[in-house]
């Protein structure tokens, strides 16, 4: 594969781990979101536009990783990266756009165990991949309690 190659295929990865944020981007917290109790250790609104991008671009590069490995890229991976970005995606729509914390809990909990898959595939695969998926795995480990304890205290 020439470098330019390379390098398109790297920008497509990223761009493709950035359509998350883009649906997420359309559903705003507003004031339906502030007005929820929160649970400790709830961090401040400027924190995740800080975290997220930074977050996506290390899982494309980390799909990169993966798609440029010397042996052929087995189906399974691919397909837990790409369920696992469509989970990430309806997240937002479900606990912002439909305001159902409820049913962003059972999506959160499916991502968490999607992500866990697609790092474990990615680390035998390459374990740079796999390494750069574990903050992502952390955060939305974290967002998972977040998700729990805001359905919990607002019934």
């Amino acid at each position: 594969m020439s470098p330019v190659s390379r390098a398109l295929l790297l920008v497509a990865c990223v761009g493709v781990s950035f359509l998350p944020g883009l649906v997420g981007a359309r559903f705003e917290p507003g004031a339906w979101y502030a007005a929820l109790d929160m649970p400790p250790a709830t961090p401040p609104a400027w924190v995740f536009p800080i975290v997220w991008p930074v977050l996506y671009a290390a899982m494309g590069v980390a799909l990169y990783l993966v798609l440029t490995a010397a042996r052929p890229v087995p189906a399974a991976p691919l397909a837990l990266f790409a369920g696992q970005l469509v989970l990430n995606g309806a997240w937002s729509w479900l606990f912002f756009g439909l305001r159902r914390p409820d049913l962003a809990l059972i999506d959160i909990v499916l991502l968490l165990a999607a992500v866990i898959a697609t790092t474990a595939l990615f680390w035998r695969r390459r374990r740079g991949a796999g390494a750069l998926l574990l903050p992502y795995l952390l955060w939305v480990g974290y967002a998972t309690y977040l998700n729990a304890a805001i359905w919990w205290l607002n019934p």
